[in-house]
Parts: structure tokens; C-alpha cells; sequence
């Protein structure tokens, strides 16, 4: 008989991401480059494993080819385990229904039989589209401590961003007074971080009670959370106090990339090796930076050859800037040419792009507003100019 795993993860993996624009539109929000080396995903499945939780259910839908290619057996996070480990769960045809993920708790619904599997005590939902580090291990032994049915990871955001998230109060032994998903105005900045652990027979009779609802949104944050809240039950925000950010924007994304080039805001240290990221990166030359050649406050990755100018920048593996060619407050995905005499500045290029000799893309960030985007495999013309927070991307295929 195998032992039941104490609490074990899902993260949810399925969402569009359409924020995002052309960057998600082949591939899954989890599986976009991130730091030069990662991809988002890597942030959730390396801090399970960090924190001694070895059984992860990925809960995939939308653009899944890329991301499950990538997760694979999960041998890079040590999630290569005989039993436990990483799974891979889009949805399916069961006996009586066949239906797409309808929301956070319906994703997680739809997969009870795979958490019984496992006869856990708690269960940890994640989302997959957050950069941070976090022991969910300490978040677990507060879960315990309070006799909690539900604890939620919280984070203090700024007055004017309430609306993006789910708003909560909790009294001074931080059990919770009040929640409201994504309200207009609100006098507590107390935000939910989308991670919860909960004990698993509340979580199934919950899910259960919203699965029959016929007007539930089968949403966490919507229907879940507040009906629990409602019935009484002992739920607690856990404060979180580390570096956290929501990378569902073009915006959020490039400012997550530059905090790493920022130490005053002490982000997520990527050489930490006690709680080293994981990734499954290709394997590529050491880059190269040629003589003459100048790089400034950046980040570069295997491969890179820097003949040009980077400045500010963030880039991913096997990227070519040559001689001439200026790089400035960029995010630079895989395998992008920037030709000589280029000029990219406050923009996120995409893997296989390539931007002509001489072209101008985007403005400087005092003088723009928006991130400006090249698609992934583009090719911006010799001279062209991409006004600032202007997108680029090649046209769908049409299907046969």
C-alpha cells in the first residue's frame, strides 16, 4: 500500500492569457521566456520542490503543445518521481460529460480523482502565471497552526490597483473578516495572491456544492471563496513579504524582467542556490560579447553574441545584436536578430524575430506610455520605424 501524500499542489495552467497579445497566442501564459533562461512556469514547480511538495497536477488547456513539451516528466524540478511527481491534466472525456475547464474551480473539479489518488490532507492551488519564490512549506505549518479549512496567501498592492485582485480583511489573528473579488475602490490593499491551501474535505464539498449551482462562474475568487466566507469557516491570510508580481500584462512582464537588473527592489535572487529556479533551458555556447562591444546593467543568456550596444535589457538565449545596433529597457525573447544600426527601446521582442538594419523600434519609456511588442518570428524591413506601444505579429495561418 503507498503511503497518502500529507498535501500536494495543482496549478492551474490553462489560461488563455490574452493580455498578453501576440506573445500567448501559440503558447500557453505559463510557458512565455521569462529572465533570459525560464519560463514562467518555472517559478511555481521549482518552489514546490523547494519546499517538499512532490506531487504536482498541471491543469492545462489553452496552447497546451509547448508547455506540456516542456514540463515533460518534470526531471529538471526533481518531479520525476514513480509516484507523486508532475502531471500533466487537460480535460477529458469522463462517463458522463466532456467539457472545457469553465473556471479555477471548475478545473479543479473536474480532477478529484486524481487528489484522491494521493489521500492528501491538504491541498496547495497555485496559478501559473506569478513570479516570486515562496516556502509554501511555511504557508502549510500556519495552515495547521490556525486549524484553518482555507488560508490564502496575501500581499499588500498599491490603492490604485484593488481592482486587478481579490480584496480580503482579516482581524488581528489574521482570520478573515471580508472578501471581494476585484472591487472598484476598497479601503483595505490586502490583496489574495491566487495561492491557497486548503483541507481537502472542505475543498471537495465546496467544489461539489458549486458544481451544481447552475449560476455559478465554477470560480475560486467569485463563488468559492465567498461562500465559504458565508458558511463561517475558519479561513486566514497568510502575509507574504518577499518579491510577487502578476506578469499578465505586457506592462507587468517587462517590469518584472527589469526588476532583476534592479537591486534597491530586492527581487528574486536567480543564483540563490538555496532556492535555486529550475528550468529546462536548451543547451547553447556560452555567450559572446565582442570587443568594442558595450553592455550596461544587463542580463544575457547562453548563445547571446553582443557585437552592439545593450543597455537595461534582458535577454534570452541564442539573441544576436550587431555591430551598430543599440539595445535599451528591452526584453529580447530567443533566437531575435537585432541588425546593425537597429535600435530597440522600451519593447519586448519575440523568439525568432529580426529586426532590420537601421529600423527603429518603439520610444524611450518617457515619451511612450505602452510597451511596444515585435511577434515571435516577425521580420521588421530594413529602415522601418514601430511607433512606441505599437504591436507587430504575423498573421493567424488560416486553418485547412
Amino acid at each position: 500500500m503507498k503511503a497518502k501524500k500529507e498535501c500536494i499542489a495543482m496549478l492551474l495552467a490553462g489560461g488563455q492569457g490574452s493580455r498578453l497579445k501576440a506573445l500567448t497566442q501559440t503558447v500557453a501564459k505559463p510557458a512565455v521566456p521569462f529572465g533570459g533562461k525560464y519560463r514562467i512556469i518555472d517559478f511555481p514547480l521549482s518552489n514546490c520542490i523547494n519546499s517538499g511538495i512532490d506531487t504536482v497536477g498541471v491543469l492545462t488547456q489553452y496552447q497546451p503543445l509547448v508547455l506540456n513539451e516542456y514540463v515533460g516528466n518534470g526531471q529538471p524540478w526533481d518531479l520525476d518521481r514513480t509516484y507523486g511527481g508532475v502531471s500533466i491534466l487537460p480535460p477529458y472525456q469522463a462517463e458522463d460529460s466532456a467539457d472545457w475547464y469553465k473556471g479555477t474551480a471548475n478545473a479543479i473539479y473536474q480532477n478529484l480523482r486524481f487528489i484522491e489518488r494521493y489521500d492528501p490532507e491538504y491541498v496547495l492551488i497555485l496559478s501559473g502565471d506569478h513570479i516570486y519564490t515562496m516556502d509554501y512549506g511555511k504557508m502549510l505549518t500556519f495552515h495547521r497552526k490556525n486549524d484553518a479549512d482555507c488560508t490564502i496567501a496575501v500581499i499588500n498592492v498599491p490603492k490604485e490597483d484593488v481592482s486587478r485582485f481579490g480584496i480580503l480583511s482579516a482581524d488581528a489573528e489574521g482570520r478573515i473578516t471580508k472578501f471581494e473579488e476585484k472591487p472598484k475602490v476598497s479601503e483595505s490593499t490586502t490583496a489574495s495572491m491566487g495561492i491557497y491551501i486548503f483541507s481537502r474535505r472542505k475543498l471537495f464539498s465546496y467544489l461539489k456544492a458549486d458544481a451544481e449551482d447552475p449560476e455559478s462562474a465554477n470560480d475560486f475568487g467569485k463563488n468559492v471563496i465567498p461562500a465559504m466566507l458565508r458558511a463561517g469557516e475558519r479561513m486566514f491570510a497568510y502575509p507574504f513579504e518577499g518579491y510577487w508580481k502578476d506578469v499578465g500584462t505586457l506592462g507587468s512582464l517587462w517590469e518584472a524582467n527589469m526588476d532583476l537588473l534592479d537591486n534597491s527592489k530586492t527581487p528574486i535572487r536567480l543564483s540563490d542556490s538555496n532556492r535555486r529556479i529550475f528550468s529546462r533551458s536548451t543547451v547553447s555556447p556560452p555567450h559572446y560579447v565582442a570587443d568594442g562591444a558595450v553592455v550596461e546593467n544587463s542580463i544575457l543568456t547562453d548563445g547571446d553574441v553582443i557585437r552592439g550596444k545593450v543597455v537595461n535589457s534582458v535577454l534570452s538565449p541564442d539573441v544576436t545584436v550587431e555591430e551598430g545596433a543599440e539595445v535599451t529597457d528591452s526584453v529580447i525573447m530567443g533566437s531575435s536578430v537585432i541588425r546593425s544600426g537597429a535600435r530597440v527601446r522600451y519593447s519586448i521582442v519575440d523568439s525568432h524575430a529580426v529586426i532590420g538594419k537601421n529600423a527603429v523600434i518603439g520610444e524611450d519609456r518617457a515619451l511612450s506610455p505602452d510597451v511596444t511588442l515585435i511577434g515571435a518570428h516577425v521580420e521588421i524591413p530594413e529602415g522601418e520605424t514601430v511607433r512606441g506601444g505599437e504591436i507587430r505579429s504575423r498573421k493567424k495561418e488560416a486553418s485547412v
